[in-house]
Protein backbone atom coordinates (compact mmCIF):
# COMPACT_ATOMS: atom_id res chain seq x y z
CA UNK A 1 0.00 0.00 0.00
CA UNK A 2 1.40 3.11 -1.31
CA UNK A 3 -0.02 6.32 0.20
CA UNK A 4 1.35 10.01 -0.62
CA UNK A 5 0.37 12.75 1.52
CA UNK A 6 0.18 16.90 0.44
CA UNK A 7 -0.49 19.30 2.91
CA UNK A 8 -1.45 22.72 1.05
CA UNK A 9 -1.92 25.80 2.96
CA UNK A 10 -1.77 23.63 6.40
CA UNK A 11 0.85 22.57 8.77
CA UNK A 12 2.09 18.62 8.10
CA UNK A 13 -0.01 16.36 10.96
CA UNK A 14 1.71 12.97 12.14
CA UNK A 15 -1.48 12.14 13.61
CA UNK A 16 -3.65 13.52 10.62
CA UNK A 17 -1.86 11.14 8.10
CA UNK A 18 -1.93 8.23 10.50
CA UNK A 19 -5.45 8.42 10.97
CA UNK A 20 -5.84 8.63 7.46
CA UNK A 21 -3.80 6.02 6.84
CA UNK A 22 -5.57 3.80 9.10
CA UNK A 23 -9.04 4.18 7.29
CA UNK A 24 -7.30 3.69 3.82
CA UNK A 25 -5.60 0.52 5.32
CA UNK A 26 -8.98 -0.96 5.33
CA UNK A 27 -10.12 0.08 1.83
CA UNK A 28 -6.87 -1.88 0.89
CA UNK A 29 -7.58 -4.80 3.43
CA UNK A 30 -11.08 -5.52 1.78
CA UNK A 31 -10.68 -4.44 -2.21
CA UNK A 32 -7.21 -6.46 -3.38
CA UNK A 33 -6.85 -4.83 -6.71
CA UNK A 34 -6.31 -1.12 -5.29
CA UNK A 35 -2.57 0.28 -6.21
CA UNK A 36 -2.07 3.64 -4.53
CA UNK A 37 -3.54 6.57 -3.26
CA UNK A 38 -2.92 10.15 -3.06
CA UNK A 39 -4.38 12.24 -0.29
CA UNK A 40 -4.49 15.90 -0.62
CA UNK A 41 -5.26 18.05 2.69
CA UNK A 42 -6.45 21.58 1.95
CA UNK A 43 -7.21 24.64 4.04
CA UNK A 44 -9.65 27.29 2.14
CA UNK A 45 -9.03 30.50 4.07
CA UNK A 46 -12.82 32.24 2.69
CA UNK A 47 -14.67 29.84 4.45
CA UNK A 48 -15.01 29.85 8.29
CA UNK A 49 -17.36 27.47 8.76
CA UNK A 50 -15.84 24.70 6.98
CA UNK A 51 -12.86 25.53 4.82
CA UNK A 52 -11.16 21.95 5.92
CA UNK A 53 -10.81 19.88 2.48
CA UNK A 54 -9.86 16.71 2.17
CA UNK A 55 -9.52 14.97 -1.40
CA UNK A 56 -8.04 11.31 -2.27
CA UNK A 57 -7.39 9.72 -5.37
CA UNK A 58 -7.19 5.94 -5.60
CA UNK A 59 -4.94 4.30 -8.67
CA UNK A 60 -6.72 0.86 -9.54
CA UNK A 61 -6.81 -1.27 -13.12
CA UNK A 62 -8.85 1.33 -15.38
CA UNK A 63 -10.03 4.62 -14.50
CA UNK A 64 -8.82 6.10 -11.38
CA UNK A 65 -11.41 6.90 -8.31
CA UNK A 66 -11.62 10.31 -6.89
CA UNK A 67 -13.68 12.08 -3.62
CA UNK A 68 -13.53 14.93 -2.46
CA UNK A 69 -15.40 16.32 0.94
CA UNK A 70 -15.73 20.21 2.68
CA UNK A 71 -16.17 19.86 6.08
CA UNK A 72 -15.54 22.06 9.60
CA UNK A 73 -12.69 19.62 11.10
CA UNK A 74 -9.98 17.28 9.23
CA UNK A 75 -11.39 13.87 10.67
CA UNK A 76 -15.11 14.33 9.58
CA UNK A 77 -13.65 15.24 5.94
CA UNK A 78 -11.74 11.92 5.75
CA UNK A 79 -14.69 9.97 6.95
CA UNK A 80 -16.75 11.49 4.45
CA UNK A 81 -14.22 11.25 1.96
CA UNK A 82 -13.56 7.41 2.59
CA UNK A 83 -17.85 6.76 2.79
CA UNK A 84 -17.73 8.30 -0.76
CA UNK A 85 -14.67 6.03 -1.88
CA UNK A 86 -16.16 3.34 -0.77
CA UNK A 87 -19.53 3.16 -2.78
CA UNK A 88 -17.69 4.08 -5.56
CA UNK A 89 -15.32 0.94 -5.27
CA UNK A 90 -18.32 -1.11 -4.30
CA UNK A 91 -19.90 -0.25 -7.95
CA UNK A 92 -16.59 -1.23 -9.41
CA UNK A 93 -16.11 -4.33 -7.61
CA UNK A 94 -18.97 -5.49 -9.23
CA UNK A 95 -17.60 -5.52 -12.80
CA UNK A 96 -14.62 -7.27 -11.76
CA UNK A 97 -16.60 -10.55 -10.47
CA UNK A 98 -16.20 -13.29 -12.25
CA UNK A 99 -19.40 -15.42 -13.04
Amino acid sequence: MTVNFQYVNVDVSETLSAFAEEKLRKLFDRYEFLISATVHFKQEEHQHDSGKICSMELSLPGPRIYAISNENNYEVAVRETISDLERQLKKRKQVYKTY
